[in-house]
């Protein structure tokens, strides 16, 4: 969510978990914070205690490309939070809502949907609202709802919600705790992607209000890029289900990816998503919701 120093808050909560022995400072004595010090962050990337406090403070904007790569060395950030770091910000000077147009389902992806029938995969947009979803995507993933649902803007499924607010959704995932951390933290680094997002915004908003434990993961400012990664699923018709899943993504269609899901050769969870795939291509009632 776009809050007044995003910036700020990411900084503070980053410098609380960096351990002044990384970076070989002395700890004898004690300390009465965790982490390392203003005047310590300040002296290891180069700039003012007065600059750093200023940043923190949100009272200096538009910091320069080799200040932010200072501080994401000192903070020790991996790939995916130095890029948060750097939109955070660049977005400071820009932080005004704005209603985005609504998204369509770019053709070039659906062909891509279209021509994978035999794997679990789905369209998703900037949101993590599902846009489209082939057959076997909808039957893993979300077979209580509607398949034409995702056509609608009024009616199309948002991975988040289900995530924390759809039961259903919420009783098939075998480590929920894990993926869902995973999924907010992926959605904060989208939050600092598109700050003037004001429907990506009211969304973060509404979860914080309507589950506690979306507001703990997402109080934690943990940053994720999420282009792989394993999930287990309890399917309701299928058993359980190991799955790695994919990120697909063009870079003329950057809002926009494709997420798909394998299984292990030779594998019972293999087994069970050619059943499963086996079923609805023959209509077999056995395997239907």
């Amino acid at each position: 969510m776009a809050e007044s120093n995003d910036l700020g808050t990411f900084l503070k909560h980053r410098r609380s978990g960096v351990s002044p022995v990384e970076h070989g400072i002395s700890v004898r004595g004690g300390r009465r914070v965790a982490g390392l010090r203003r005047e310590e962050v300040a002296h290891l990337a180069g700039v003012s205690v007065a600059y750093y406090t200023r940043l923190e403070q949100g009272t200096s904007i538009n910091a320069s490309v080799q200040v932010m790569d200072a501080l994401a060395r000192v903070l020790l950030l991996d790939e995916a939070e130095r890029a948060h770091l750097l939109d955070l910000n660049s977005a400071r000077s820009t932080m005004k809502l704005r209603r985005p147009k609504v998204e369509n389902a770019p053709a070039p992806m659906l062909d891509l949907l279209a021509a994978m029938p035999q794997v679990p995969a789905l369209l998703l947009g900037r949101r993590n609202d599902i846009l489209a979803w082939n057959r076997l995507g909808h039957r893993l993933l979300g077979s209580h709802l509607e398949f034409e649902a995702p056509q609608d803007p009024q009616t199309r499924p948002s991975t988040t919600r289900m995530l924390f607010l759809d039961p259903r959704t919420r009783a098939q995932e075998a480590d929920w705790d894990h993926y869902a951390g995973t999924h907010v933290a992926f959605l904060r680094m989208l939050s600092g992607r598109y700050p003037q997002d004001r429907e990506l915004a009211e969304l973060i908003g509404e979860l914080a209000m309507r589950s506690t434990e979306f507001a703990e993961f997402w109080a934690s400012a943990k940053v994720r890029g999420c282009t792989y990664g394993q999930r287990t699923l309890h399917h309701e018709q299928a058993g359980t289900i190991e799955l790695t899943y994919h990120v697909l993504s063009q870079p003329a269609l950057p809002d926009y990816r494709i997420e798909f899901y394998t299984t292990e050769e030779f594998s019972p969870s293999r087994a069970a998503l050619e059943r499963l795939a086996a079923a609805l291509n023959t209509g077999s009632a056995e395997l239907r919701s």
